[in-house]
């Protein structure tokens, strides 16, 4: 049989993309075809950046060809990622939020929650509209942070469907997994429950019209991080991390995967969290207990912007577990330093 153009892409338009739900061929994503005798030569872009995406789409593509010619070809495949603006136009998902901004960390404990729930609070606080996805599936903190332990999402009629409403605090919208589970419950997920999980907070939420919505994600790279960029169109990534050697080690590969080929979200910047503690007692006073100006050096050492610095001062724990994030205290160095980043945000994503 003859191996023609028409005839490959006929093949291929069996081949459905299972994000978008659609054929490869309808979506435009075979990007390159070659036929060099009984050679198939095509490259055609991935929506999914997953390596588990990559080769099951792979497999399937390879199958769909050789069953066409009864295996009388040979397939030479490239798989290249789509870019964030196709990602973005294809994906009809929150079309009426502005800015989708993931707010990452390589590793825990560098304060990326409570950092998230003041970043929401200063851009609030600066007039803008906005809302928080808890996507920390297995520590969700946001609940606590912002004073809702044991509220409930209600629902609601949105052109037809039923659709959760997040809970309101301090002019914040805030969807949470926390909101679902008991505290004293341990959150036993595998990656694709926990990725299922994070997608219904963004597509069966009504998020309504909104300015920023902040993703709290988990630390580290893994599932819940690739399965964000492959359903929602993050506008941009800023990464947390203390200025301790080893927080700066995990913090580097953070960068590196939102910049990775199939990823590609721009870096807003680097906030270096918890840069010296103030005691209550002597406010002018510095103790870099973790180190000095280590997330700094890194951003300029990645080419990447340094959006500010956070101390270490015990009204912001207090803050946290009171419920009431402590960028809304007035006049502090605590509230200032968050206002600034806030301000800094609203200048890059504008």
């Amino acid at each position: 049989m003859e191996i023609t153009r028409e005839g490959v892409l006929d093949a291929l338009s069996n081949v459905i993309e299972p994000d978008l739900n659609k054929d490869i061929v309808s979506q435009n994503l075979v990007k390159n075809l070659e036929i060099e005798g009984n050679k198939i030569i095509l490259t055609v872009a991935v929506v999914n950046p997953a390596l588990h995406a990559r080769r099951k789409l792979q497999q399937i593509i390879n199958y769909t060809l050789k069953k066409a010619y009864s295996g009388q070809c040979e397939v030479v495949l490239s798989l290249e990622g789509m870019k964030q603006e196709e990602r973005s136009e294809k994906r009809k998902v929150l079309p009426d939020v502005k800015n989708i901004i993931a707010i990452a960390s390589g590793k825990g404990g560098v304060g990326k929650s409570t950092v998230t729930a003041n970043l929401a609070g200063g851009l609030a606080k600066l007039g803008y509209k906005v809302g928080i996805v808890d996507a920390d599936i297995y520590g969700p903190s946001m609940p606590t942070m912002f004073g809702l332990v044991g509220e409930r999402p209600g629902t609601g009629e949105v052109n037809g469907q039923t659709k959760m409403l997040p809970v309101t605090s301090f002019g914040i919208q805030v969807m949470s997994i926390g909101f679902f589970t008991k505290a004293t419950d341990a959150v036993v997920w595998r990656g694709p429950m926990a990725s299922k999980a994070l997608n219904q907070m963004f597509t069966e939420t009504h998020w309504g019209e909104m300015d920023y919505l902040l993703v709290d994600l988990p630390p580290g790279t893994g599932d819940i991080h690739l399965s964000l960029v492959q359903k929602i169109p993050v506008d941009g990534a800023i990464i947390v991390s203390t200025p301790q050697e080893v927080a700066l080690a995990d913090a580097r590969r953070g960068v590196a995967m939102f910049m990775m080929d199939g990823i590609k979200v721009p870096i807003l910047g680097l906030i270096e969290n918890m840069s010296w503690f103030t005691p209550e007692e002597l406010p002018d006073n510095k103790y870099y207990i973790f180190g000095r100006d280590g997330v700094k050096n890194l951003a300029e050492g990645m080419e990447q912007r340094f959006l500010g610095q956070i101390p270490l001062v015990q009204s912001i724990r207090e803050s946290s577990d009171i419920g009431r994030p402590a960028i809304l205290q007035q006049n502090t160095i605590v509230s200032q330093a968050f206002e600034d980043i806030s301000k800094k945000i609203i200048e890059i994503t504008n």
